[in-house]
């Protein structure tokens, strides 16, 4: 676990990290001027994925970093729930049956939501990530993925959006 941590601290650098009841780990960012905030993160981040397996276990992955989780089985179940204003970042598998990620992503757009999109898939093609990176994703992150990419894709999507 030591080795982890070493790892994540030196992945971003600008992080605090420390233990609370339960062994979860709060994050949070190193104030300027010196002094630390100890303050968890509780920005709703919210994960829309067709596979019951992610859907069951990344929110709580995101809970023990410090945010708030939902989970959606379809772009249209997110986009008819009352998440959509509150949602800060947005872990978006790419092909889902009927609206796919991207074109969520596009809907969002249409509607003038700026959410930041952390794009996932299974499906590994490598000319997929440029494409999505261009059209605005903050990452894309093929699975299975470590906790420190996410971590590290989720801070860098929280401090653009």
């Amino acid at each position: 676990m030591e080795i982890e941590l070493d790892r994540l601290m030196d992945a971003l650098p600008g992080l605090v990290l420390t233990g609370v009841p339960g062994g979860y780990i709060c994050c949070a960012e190193r104030a300027s001027g010196g002094g630390e905030s100890v303050m968890p993160k509780r920005a709703l981040v919210s994960v829309v994925d067709d596979d019951e397996s992610v859907r069951e276990s990344l929110p709580d992955l995101l809970r023990e970093f410090g945010y708030a989780a939902r989970a959606f089985s379809s772009a249209e179940e997110f986009l008819a729930s009352d998440c959509v204003g509150q949602t800060r970042c947005l872990v978006l598998d790419i092909a889902m049956p009927g609206m796919s990620g991207p074109d969520l992503q596009r809907e969002l757009a249409r509607r003038h939501y700026e959410i930041p999109v952390v794009f996932i898939t299974a499906h590994g093609a490598e000319d997929v990530r440029p494409r999505l990176l261009e059209q605005g994703a903050v990452a894309c992150l093929f699975k299975p993925f470590s906790d420190i990419a996410l971590l590290k894709a989720l801070n860098e999507a929280l401090q653009t959006g």
